[in-house]
């Protein structure tokens, strides 16, 4: 017989998200998820399994919910180019929201050794990551097969300096962060990368 889940499941994962988001894995304890989500501890493990079990969950939902309007934004522009801005003025306007739980991406917050030494969530973040260049490469490609960016234009090490870039963003927006600088931070190595 199944059991049902005696709590607001879509709700009490938004809520472990946030949290997640806000503190990293490392930081959020047990007791502060069961909490935030309003359940006990014998349905969390009941229904979560376990504080790893759920994060990745949580990572999921991020994606979805963070990661991929940015990446409909990138492939529904026009251009490359107009894509990659599009992507990373989405990325802007979620530092701008005062309700994002924290500047730093919850892919980026996995790259600390603590969290990298789970091989899950190693596993997880070099995917992610991996996904993420492959449609920036994929957009590149895409544009120099159209004549519309040199044939010269070396599309997967671009791919990797947009990621590079992306990464360094987050971690410099957690010292400070206005808009301006960083909308100019990015046009100037898009025109340097003859984007």
């Amino acid at each position: 017989m199944t059991r049902k889940i005696a709590f607001d499941y879509e709700q009490a994962l938004d809520k472990a998200t946030a949290l997640f988001w806000a503190h990293g894995y490392a930081e959020t304890g047990l007791r502060d998820l069961l909490k935030v989500m309003g359940i006990r501890e014998g349905s969390f493990y009941n229904t979560l399994k376990s504080k790893k079990n759920l994060y990745l969950t949580c990572l999921q939902r991020y994606e979805v919910q963070v990661t991929m309007p940015r990446i409909e934004a990138l492939l529904q522009a026009d251009t490359a180019s107009a894509g990659i801005r599009a992507f990373f003025s989405a990325v802007l306007d979620g530092l701008d929201n005062p309700a994002t739980p924290s500047r730093l991406c919850m892919i980026a917050a996995m790259e600390a050794e603590e969290v990298l030494a789970e091989p899950e969530f190693a596993q997880y973040a070099q995917q992610s990551l991996s996904q993420l260049k492959g449609h920036f490469a994929q957009r590149l490609h895409a544009d120099q097969a159209q004549g519309l960016i040199p044939s010269e234009l070396d599309t997967e090490t671009v791919a990797d300096v947009l990621i590079t870039y992306l990464q360094g963003l987050w971690r410099m927006a957690l010292l400070s962060y206005d808009r301006s600088t960083y909308q100019r931070r990015t046009d100037v190595l898009l025109k340097q990368l003859g984007l």
